[in-house]
């Protein structure tokens, strides 16, 4: 897609925004038969979809479900099982992290353990940033033989893992079992190259485990998403655009800054992320926003926490709109559903307004009704070509 779109691109004064709530998509509450989204009251997003082509993004394949990483690549274009980046590498960057070619980063999270060493908080109960920093500093004492090692704390009960030297790999497989009541998991090469490495790591795991024991709730770490710096085509340059992202979560800031975004300071909340939108309208053509809480509520198995998160995106559907775009987008990276409390494989509603969208028959922002738009269900990674041929920013392909 991005071979076929770059020598189509035109320059054009229009602008685009795409709202990105993480983990959108849910699945029907077995008491009402009604999904988040078909549950939540959110007149602004009904009244948007009304006016917009609507329908699904499924972002790998069937069956598949995506990470965050793999989602919001697919949104910008890129076809996430070419273009693959470990969540190691995304949070690095997201934290400006002085990450160099050779290194490799893994995303940790602070977990908890019972006395048979078996995983019963998978996030230490969303211990708060700052108990983060303090536990990131007993860390930092582990030593590794030949290597740097760089432990950097992120957001509440996440780190980042830097280790820094000669010949290392990032083939590696993760700790984190994905389930309670087991275990982690011992670390393993995915390819002969990475045995040492692999090492290296498995002795850093047992190393801050004998740091964390008395450190409850978090008193032991998960790694997964190893990767080493990849290179990706760059967003402005394939697509002509000036392009911004506003993301509050450093993951997603580290997403946007490797395909070449700049990312603008901002708030932790969603209204100082809707005003950094505002205060830079003029600067750029292409704003990437992110809003993290529908995910945080469906990961935690919430329900209502959901429905309430997603009836606070569309308290501020109005304020994008005053500011009007040529071209907005409002989608997801992946489902999260709350009955499954963590990462779906379900396609996510999308839809796309602009003056030339073709509006059709849905008039409400959900799973079905969405299923039943003009868009269809399509690859996420072909959103974008729609997306600019919408903003009148691609030429005609052929004779």
């Amino acid at each position: 897609m991005l071979d076929l779109i770059r020598p189509l691109v035109v320059s054009n004064t229009t602008k685009i925004v795409l709202l990105s709530l993480d983990g959108l998509g849910g699945l029907p509450r077995p008491e009402t038969g009604r999904s988040e989204l078909e549950t939540a009251g959110m007149p602004n997003l009904a009244a948007l979809a009304s006016e917009a082509a609507c329908g699904l993004l499924r972002h790998v394949a069937p069956g598949i479900t995506p990470g965050s990483g793999p989602g919001h690549l697919g949104l910008f274009g890129y076809d996430p099982v070419r273009f693959q980046v470990g969540r190691g590498v995304l949070e690095s960057l997201g934290i400006e992290f002085d990450l160099r070619a050779g290194d490799v980063a893994a995303r940790g999270n602070f977990c908890t353990v019972d006395a048979q060493g078996r995983i019963t908080d998978r996030r230490a109960g969303r211990i708060g940033t700052e108990v983060c920093v303090r536990l990131t500093e007993r860390l930092r004492a582990i030593r590794l033989p030949g290597v740097e090692v760089f432990v950097e704390p992120v957001k509440e009960h996440r780190f980042v893992l830097v280790l820094r030297g000669p010949r290392l790999s990032g083939r590696l497989s993760e700790t984190d079992p994905q389930v309670l009541g087991k275990p982690p998991l011992p670390v393993r090469a995915l390819e002969p190259a990475a045995g040492a490495t692999a090492d290296l790591v498995n002795r850093f795991v047992t190393e801050a485990g004998r740091l964390l024991h008395d450190a409850a709730p978090a008193n032991m770490v998960l790694l997964r998403g190893f990767d080493q710096l990849p290179e990706l085509p760059r967003f402005p340059e394939v697509y002509g655009m000036r392009a911004a992202a506003i993301a509050a979560y450093p993951m997603y800031r580290g997403l946007a800054k490797l395909v070449g975004m700049d990312v603008l300071k901002t708030g932790g909340t969603f209204e100082s992320e809707i005003a950094t939108l505002g205060e830079h309208w003029e600067a750029y053509d292409f704003f990437f926003v992110h809003y993290k809480d529908t995910d945080k509520a469906g990961e935690d198995g919430d329900f209502d926490g959901k429905v309430a998160a997603l009836e606070r995106f569309d308290a501020h559907v109005p304020k994008v709109r005053a500011l009007r775009p040529d071209v907005l987008v409002v989608s997801g990276d992946h489902a999260t559903p709350s009955v499954l409390a963590g990462h779906g494989w379900q396609p996510v509603p999308a839809l796309l307004w602009s003056r030339y969208c073709g509006a059709d028959s849905v008039t409400a922002f959900t799973e079905r009704a969405c299923a039943t738009g003009s868009l269809g269900t399509i690859p996420a990674h072909h959103l974008m070509p729609l997306v600019m041929a919408n903003a009148q920013r691609l030429m005609k392909f052929g004779a």
